[in-house]
């Protein structure tokens, strides 16, 4: 090859498939880590099943007399309430892995190995998709637990509802990711992120329809009702509530499907040093 040729191919830059390929790696490398991290934490996924299955077991069953529900949509007659607060805390296994995912951010950006991340070539949407997207991938595994211990508890939607619900715990995931690596940018230090997440995790998850129908709130509060209609994280149980019955709830699919967007780009804008919140904390 001339040396003319060669030049000419180097202003070009890298072929494309070694260009994909680095990509691929990038996207691999991310995804990876965070699954040796939660490898090497096995009580996180103890932890993740604990909770909703205390609300399972326990919740359930006392408020079983209590709550009585009429046919409420997907729902095609009069279901338990255990039936109807699967979908919910389903959703709360993907909420809380969504905080733990940003916590790990805070602590990654204290020790300075999340610095290392940011400044590869590679653009900052797709460094933080691929962290999103390992944050998915073992929150719908800790789902899938839950969801086969439910089985054996005796609630069992449609067979086919198992795998329509996988891009509905995808979505819903990926939201609420998105909204912990927004808040993450803007917490500074580790021993604030407990405090901040008390007053995003709770008041998300019980103003919601995750644990009882928006008309019962109603009936008692008309306001709380209105703000749990207006809750991002009622759209991700509702999303979720209907694919698992092999439905579409089309608001609802419209609003995660959104605020993934809105949020991804606006953390990051945040995780920018040079325009984001990062930056100006200097």
């Amino acid at each position: 090859m001339s040396a003319g040729a060669t030049q000419a191919a180097d202003a070009a830059g890298p072929a494309p498939e070694n260009r994909w390929t680095g990509w691929r790696t990038c996207a691999w490398g991310v995804v990876w880590r965070e699954g040796l991290r939660f490898a090497q934490q096995k009580e996180r996924f103890l932890a993740a099943l604990v909770r909703p299955l205390v609300w399972l077991f326990i919740f359930a069953a006392g408020f079983r007399a209590v709550l009585g529900l009429s046919i409420t949509p997907p729902y095609q007659t009069y279901v338990l309430y255990e039936v109807y607060v699967t979908p919910g805390l389903c959703a709360m296994i993907l909420l809380f892995q969504g905080m733990q995912s940003s916590l790990s951010m805070v602590y990654d950006r204290e020790t300075g190995s999340m610095r290392t991340l940011l400044v590869s070539p590679y653009p900052r949407w797709f460094l933080l998709t691929c962290k999103l997207a390992a944050s998915v991938i073992v929150g719908a595994a800790q789902v899938y637990a839950f969801l086969f211990i439910a089985w054996l508890y005796g609630i069992e939607p449609p067979l086919w509802g198992y795998v329509a619900a996988l891009p509905a715990i995808a979505l819903s995931g990926m939201m609420l990711g998105a909204i912990g690596l927004l808040l993450s940018s803007a917490i500074k230090q580790l021993e604030n992120f407990a405090g901040v997440m008390n007053f995003v995790i709770f008041p998300m998850f019980f103003a919601s329809s995750a644990l009882y129908p928006i008309w019962r709130v109603r009936e008692g509060s008309p306001l709380l009702a209105d703000i749990a209609a207006f809750n991002p994280f009622t759209h991700c149980v509702e999303l979720i509530r209907h694919a698992l019955y092999l439905n579409v709830e089309p608001t609802a699919l419209a609003v995660v499907v959104g605020l993934t967007v809105v949020t991804l780009a606006a953390a990051a804008w945040a995780y920018d040093p040079g325009r984001g919140l990062m930056g100006r904390r200097g």
